[in-house]
């Protein structure tokens, strides 16, 4: 095994997990069962330890190829040489009739004639702890035991005979033209196989598995430019949404690099109250509107705090629960020697104060867009927001959750401004009360960001009060409707980004300076994300040749499956972990903005002759 490259991978998943599929057809990293359960497969993050499922050709003159099955998380890796084709098809079932989670491989010979081996070999609780692996009468299926805090014990049953070897499922066959060969990597819920014919029901759950991911597209009501790859992404963010709780995380791995080499590797297999407002939005103007709903429930029903005046806690675990202490998991060397390796995530103990404005502009556009929301929810939101009240000012980490202190950050404060006003929107929409106060502290701070954090010299909004520098959330200042698109200041900041943090079509969220220390050493990629708020803001201020021409190009910095990462290295590689939900988040939000204002000039052009 060696590291492949990030991009290198597709992902499938059940909705309480995903596994990462590499085209060389090796699975390199897996949490079992759910996203943040202890990994089974982790080579992405020790190419010797971490453990893998491969199934690959035993030529090595072969060159491989990925690709969706349309409109479905169902992938397939080719293999194709002079001998024949090959091809597997990956997935995890949905709805499967046993009940069990698990993960299933179909091998196919489509030409010619090809000998492959299988290895699995899990490496259980972070490859912490130690297996047994018993092989049954029948030789055709394995028990993987964990010896672990984890406990979880998985069964691999095929329709070709297997082996074990030091404590590893392997095994070698040969498939001529037309014949297939089958895997299921099921948690066991009980001592007997639910599973039955092998071959009939791994047909039968790829079916329905491809049927189930074609009808839920089908509910987008996105037809415009760029259908293919709004649709992926649709497809993405929805593998990273828990079916038991309607949590979204923030990307399903955990210490992936933003810096090869370097020590920022973060643990994001949680939920951020800060991607409420853009998961809600984004789904919502998809036509998703149950899971915006499912989204809303789980932060009303399942963040206990907010009921609670004082700080909110920015993130949780998919269930609600507070997210772990961050631990180095020191076994493990980092992907290509990126350390440390962590999980859990210690800025869950930040001061955040933005989250606040996010919530209240999910809360405001899902009570517009779906349903009202309740009284006792209102209720806590108010009591959430007569605490801001007295609080806004407070010095807090930021939306980059820097560790170099806290600072007043505009971020922070015009989050705090939209706080204010997207619950007096909502309470005038639903004839709620609104304490003057509300009003007061709304327009207080209107008036302070434009006195405290413009800088004349710069002629721009800057990163922090006093800042000599600028950052890329300043970007969200015309997208959460605080300043117009086409206003001068906002036109002079907007040209004080391009000429700070913009690469081309790519954008940095900060630059790495004495003025602008964020606490750690190695330095990072333009951040994907960053990219399509420029495009957007680009979009909004009427700049659509532009707009679109840095919108395609940064499509051409997609993956080969249409999947992107945090981030993007100086040649191209993606960086962080992967895929990102915020940087999916942000293209959807882009393409259906430059879409609809494409739409309008074409339109506006059509109707004053220029196309008579």
């Amino acid at each position: 095994m060696s590291y492949q490259p990030i991009e290198n991978y597709g992902i499938i998943g059940d909705l309480n997990t995903v596994a990462l599929v590499g085209m060389n057809g090796s699975i390199d990293f897996m949490c079992f069962p759910d996203f943040d359960s202890p990994s089974v497969f982790a080579s992405l993050l020790d190419e010797k330890k971490g453990g893998y499922y491969l199934i690959s050709p035993v030529n090595s003159d072969i060159k491989c190829k990925q690709l969706y099955i349309p409109d479905t998380n169902v992938l397939l890796t080719r293999f194709l040489s002079v001998e024949g084709v090959g091809e597997i098809t990956d997935f995890m079932p949905v709805k499967n009739k046993s009940g069990a989670n698990m993960l299933i491989r179909s091998v196919r010979n489509v030409r010619g004639s090809f000998s492959y081996r299988m290895n699995c070999c899990p490496r259980f609780n972070y490859a912490r702890s130690g297996h047994s692996a018993e092989l049954k009468a029948n030789d055709k299926e394995i028990i993987f035991s964990s010896h672990g805090d984890d406990g979880i014990t998985l069964r691999l049953k095929s329709n070709i005979e297997l082996l074990v070897k030091d404590g590893d499922g392997v095994a070698e066959f040969r498939l001529d033209a037309g014949q297939s060969a089958d895997f299921v990597l099921e948690l066991i819920h009980s001592d007997t196989s639910q599973i039955g014919n092998l071959q009939t029901f791994v047909s039968a759950e790829m079916y329905e598995t491809m049927n189930f991911w074609k009808n839920w597209i089908s509910l987008s009501r996105y037809n415009g430019r760029w259908e293919e790859i709004i649709n992926r992404s649709a497809l993405v963010l929805k593998l990273m949404t828990s079916k038991k709780y309607g949590s979204l995380i923030a990307s399903p791995t955990f210490s992936l690099p933003e810096f090869v080499g370097g020590d920022r590797n973060w643990d994001y297999r949680y939920t951020w109250i800060r991607d409420a407002s853009f998961t809600i939005y984004t789904m919502i103007n998809l036509g998703y509107i149950k899971e915006a709903g499912a989204f809303m429930k789980w932060v009303e029903k399942e963040c206990s705090d907010i009921g609670n005046a004082g700080y909110l806690g920015l993130m949780r675990t998919i269930n609600g629960n507070n997210t772990p202490n961050e631990t180095i998991l020191t076994g493990l060397e980092g992907y290509k020697k990126s350390s440390p390796v962590r999980i859990g995530n210690n800025a869950k103990d930040q001061v955040q104060l933005d989250i606040y404005g996010e919530l209240m502009d999910s809360v405001y556009l899902y009570n517009k867009y779906g349903e009202p929301v309740s009284y006792g929810f209102w209720k806590d939101l108010a009591t959430q927001i007569d605490w801001l009240c007295d609080n806004w000012m407070r010095e807090d980490e930021g939306i980059w959750e820097v560790r170099g202190g806290k600072r007043q950050f505009l971020y922070s404060r015009l989050m705090c401004w939209v706080a204010f006003d997207r619950v007096i929107r909502l309470a005038n929409m639903r004839s709620f009360p609104v304490p003057s106060r509300w009003i007061r502290e709304r327009d207080t701070i209107f008036g302070n960001i434009f006195e405290k954090f413009w800088n004349k010299k710069l002629n721009a909004f800057v990163q922090y009060e006093g800042a000599d520098t600028i950052d890329a959330s300043v970007l969200l200042m015309p997208l959460m409707r605080f300043i117009s698109s086409t206003d001068p200041m906002w036109l002079s900041t907007l040209r004080e980004v391009e000429k700070e943090l913009v690469s081309d079509s790519l954008v940095f969220r900060y630059r790495h300076t004495e003025a602008a220390p964020d606490g750690l050493k190695s330095g990072e990629g333009t951040f994907s994300m960053c990219t399509f708020w420029y495009i957007e803001c680009l979009s909004r201020s009427g700049q659509l040749q532009k707009a679109r021409l840095y919108f395609e190009k940064m499509l051409g910095y997609a993956n080969h499956l249409g999947l992107y990462a945090e981030q993007l290295g100086f040649q191209g590689e993606h960086l962080g972990n992967f895929p990102q939900a915020f940087t999916h988040l942000g293209l959807v939000s882009a393409a259906i903005n430059l879409n609809s204002r494409l739409n309008d000039e074409r339109n506006k052009n059509f109707y004053d002759g220029e196309n008579q």
